[in-house]
């Protein structure tokens, strides 16, 4: 069993930044991504950014540029750097372990889910 827990979330304005953090417990198997997904009020879960544990990453178009996802194997911490913060990223963030190469951001084909943290960008 894997369990996840987010931290980082918060309020800032537009344009500002945050550093999400996903501390991983459990049982990992060797060959896997761990993902940031994130859901707004009204819309389906969306892939944000995934790593796979050789280091291989996938990005969405929409914060191509702006995020980037990390890991510290050495802590079993997941990381999402956020800059250039927009309204439009206002979500509840998750974290995820799972996924697959075929569709990395594809967020069904995750098993573990943590609670999610709120981000809110305000204009």
């Amino acid at each position: 069993q894997v369990q996840l827990v987010e931290s980082g979330g918060g309020s800032v304005q537009a344009g500002g930044s945050l550093r999400l953090s996903c501390a991983a417990s459990g049982y990992i198997y060797s060959n896997y991504w761990m993902g940031w997904f994130r859901q707004a009020p009204g819309k389906e879960r969306e892939g944000v950014a995934a790593i796979h544990s050789d280091g291989t990453t996938s990005n969405a178009d929409s914060v191509k540029g702006r995020f980037t996802i990390s890991k510290d194997n050495a802590k079993n911490t997941l990381y999402l750097q956020m800059n250039s913060l927009k309204p439009e990223d206002t979500a509840m963030y998750y974290c995820a372990a799972g996924g697959s190469w075929v569709r990395p951001l594809r967020w069904r084909e995750y098993s573990y889910w943590g609670q999610g943290t709120q981000v809110t960008v305000s204009s």
